[in-house]
């Protein structure tokens, strides 16, 4: 969706960026000439995979630890960030625990856990990165095809914590669009990762609901991500963008 080198000399942070979706959205972003930052929390070693592959891209990268659940790491990533690339004008808020469960099996545990990194932490690092951002700054985050069609039972956490991500988002837009911000969301269908692979026991039942009978690739996502990152997207924002091969048609 985007030429070549359409970000040169922009800056972007990617949570949860060392594998899956955040790990294409980096590649994607500095291939387009923006540098970029990751936090991962466990995945160190995939992480720094990811800031060598950026670099031998030419552009600069950085790995950075930070557990979105802590709030007061989810807010100073970005600083560590725009401190480690010099500023930020890109947030990809792709940071996220899944859980799919029985309603009454789903802990208050549970529910902590999952809207501190889905909800707060995608809030808190939006809210960062907005003090820091210019005209010209972007915010894209990662939903999910279940804010728009849930197909069957155990989604309740996740698909509401989701869902809470729209309003976010369509608020972010209101109030940050005078500056000359926008805010925007991503809604990837089922996506061939390794937490959800194409050949896993749940795929085919999965790869059915959508249109095109197929999972998704997370470069799909990516560059769509990358689209809204660039200056070709500067009327866009409120706006949702299912990546699903057709799951909520």
């Amino acid at each position: 969706m985007t030429s070549q080198a359409t970000l040169n000399g922009r800056m972007a942070l990617v949570t949860g960026g060392s594998r899956g979706i955040g790990a294409a959205t980096a590649l994607r972003l500095a291939r387009e000439g923006a540098d970029v930052a990751v936090t991962y929390v466990r995945g160190k070693e995939e992480a720094e995979d990811v800031v060598r592959a950026v670099e031998a891209l030419g552009r600069r990268a950085v790995a950075l630890r930070a557990d979105s659940a802590d709030a007061q790491e989810a807010a100073d990533a970005v600083e560590r960030a725009a401190e480690a690339l010099g500023g930020l004008d890109i947030l990809v808020n792709n940071a996220a625990v899944g859980l799919i469960a029985p309603l009454e099996s789903v802990s208050v545990a549970d529910v902590d856990r999952v809207l501190a990194v889905n909800v707060r932490g995608v809030y808190l690092t939006a809210q960062a990165a907005a003090a820091r951002m210019e005209r010209g700054g972007r915010i894209i985050t990662v939903g999910s095809c279940l804010t728009q069609r849930v197909l069957g039972p155990g989604s309740t956490l996740y698909a509401m914590s989701k869902s809470a991500l729209v309003g976010l988002t369509r608020a972010l837009a209101r109030e940050l669009g005078p500056r000359g911000i926008t805010a925007n969301i991503v809604h990837p269908g089922p996506i061939d990762t390794d937490m959800n692979p194409a050949d896993g026991p749940f795929a085919s039942g999965q790869a059915a609901m959508t249109a095109v009978g197929r999972f998704g690739t997370a470069e799909e996502v990516a560059s769509v991500v990358a689209y809204l990152s660039g200056r070709e997207a500067a009327y866009v924002t409120g706006a949702e963008f299912a990546v699903d091969g057709g799951h909520a048609a």
